[in-house]
C-alpha cells in the first residue's frame, strides 16, 4: 500500500494557540474570533469573545481555511492577485477565500501542521492576534 504521512497540530496544542490569540486581543482592547485548523484546513478550535461583532466567527473560520488551504499567510494575496485581473476574478469567486490579513499557516519546521484565522479588529489588529497564537507553540 502506499499512503503519505502528514502532520497536525493537536487539539491540546491549537487551544493554547487559540487562547493565546484572545490574550493579545485582550492587550489590545478588541473583541475577536478565532479558528484553528488542522493541516487539512479542518476546524478544530473557534472560540469567540462576547464583545465581537457575529461575523467574526465566519470570517475567522475562512482565514483559517484559506491560510491552512494554500499555506500561506492570507495578507500575502495582496501582492499574489496585483495586476492579474484574471486570477483576481476566479479568486473572488471562490466561497471561503479570504484575500487580507488574519490568517496564518502554522507550521513544525518546514511542515504545515495547521493554521489559524482571527477577525474582529483592524487588519494589523487581526494579524498581530494571529501571531501572538503562533508564537505561543513557536
Amino acid at each position: 500500500m502506499n499512503s503519505i504521512s502528514k502532520k497536525s497540530i493537536l487539539m491540546e496544542a491549537a487551544t493554547v494557540v487559540a487562547q493565546a490569540a484572545i490574550e493579545k486581543a485582550k492587550e489590545l482592547n478588541i473583541g475577536v474570533s478565532v479558528c484553528v485548523v488542522d493541516s487539512s484546513a479542518i476546524e478544530i478550535v473557534c472560540l469567540r469573545m462576547n464583545s465581537s461583532f457575529l461575523p467574526s466567527m465566519d470570517i475567522a473560520k475562512d482565514k483559517a481555511y484559506t491560510s491552512g488551504g494554500f499555506g500561506f499567510p492570507t495578507m500575502q494575496w495582496k501582492d499574489i492577485l496585483e495586476g492579474n485581473a484574471q486570477l483576481q476574478a476566479g479568486i473572488a469567486a471562490r466561497p471561503r477565500i479570504i484575500t487580507f490579513g488574519g490568517g496564518l499557516p502554522i507550521m513544525e519546521g518546514d511542515e504545515l501542521i495547521g493554521a489559524i484565522g482571527v477577525s474582529g479588529g483592524s487588519e494589523e489588529e487581526d494579524i498581530l492576534c494571529a501571531q501572538a497564537g503562533v508564537e505561543a507553540i513557536s
